[in-house]
């Protein structure tokens, strides 16, 4: 795959996932880029700033463009199965724009989430998240799968509560017990969770809008009830 963007690609060197890079410059910019790309016997050739312009097709690559090994991607029986059980999950179903799958996985990343679980179809590729997630795409647990209801049915046979995130839920901050081993699972930017997958949630929670708009970009509820959960987790800590 291609991943373009300096923290991106410096995120991909740190994870080992760096096969060649293309710089339009050897500036200060792409300094660490370079001195990373020494140390792991990494290529670094300089191109025409437009070669990067037509791989990328014209996105803000910032004059570094990398080809990379795709992420290893877990099955959900291998994050189940691992040596430390996961206490913290999200659940995606049917994230389609890049920039809010991005920026979740940043979210994750940051927050310690012990992995993300994503559709398959009618979803944004991995492939055009690489910069938006600021380099999280190389060190997030990821799991695909075809079925996102059949998968929440796993997550519960293995003791792990669902909440789904939806405008009409519950409120999240009255009696929701987020340091339970939780996957909070969110919708579609347009549609919200599909029924099917609402229904089983074990329940449905809502952030509170106490100003004039009805909803926040799920990219920003990802980031609100991960950090509750983070919040309530540190407060039993103490």
């Amino acid at each position: 795959m291609i991943i373009y963007g300096v923290n991106a690609v410096i995120e991909g060197l740190r994870a080992g996932r760096v096969r060649a890079i293309r710089l339009a410059s050897f500036s200060d910019k792409t300094a660490e880029v370079r001195r990373l790309a020494a140390e792991a016997g990494v290529s670094v050739t300089r191109v025409p700033l437009a070669a990067l312009d037509r791989t990328t097709s014209g996105r803000n690559h910032q004059g570094v463009v990398a080809d990379a090994t795709a992420p290893a991607l877990l099955t959900l029986e291998e994050l189940l199965g691992l040596a430390e059980a996961p206490k913290l999950l999200l659940v995606l179903d049917g994230i389609e724009d890049p920039q809010n799958l991005g920026t979740i996985l940043r979210v994750a990343d940051a927050a310690g989430v012990d992995g993300v679980i994503r559709q398959t179809r009618r979803a944004a590729s991995l492939g055009s998240v690489a910069k938006t997630s600021a380099g999280a795409l190389a060190h997030v647990r990821l799991v695909s799968v075809v079925n996102i209801a059949r998968a929440l049915t796993q997550l519960q046979s293995a003791g792990i509560w669902t909440v789904g995130l939806e405008a009409d839920g519950d409120p999240l901050y009255e009696n929701f017990d987020l340091t339970l081993p939780t996957a909070l699972v969110l919708g579609n930017e347009g549609r919200g969770l599909r029924r099917l997958v609402r229904d089983r949630c074990d329940r449905v929670a809502s952030i509170p809008m106490l100003g004039c708009v009805n909803s926040l970009n799920v990219a920003v509820a990802a980031g609100v009830s991960v950090y509750e959960a983070v919040r309530q987790r540190r407060s039993v800590q103490r």
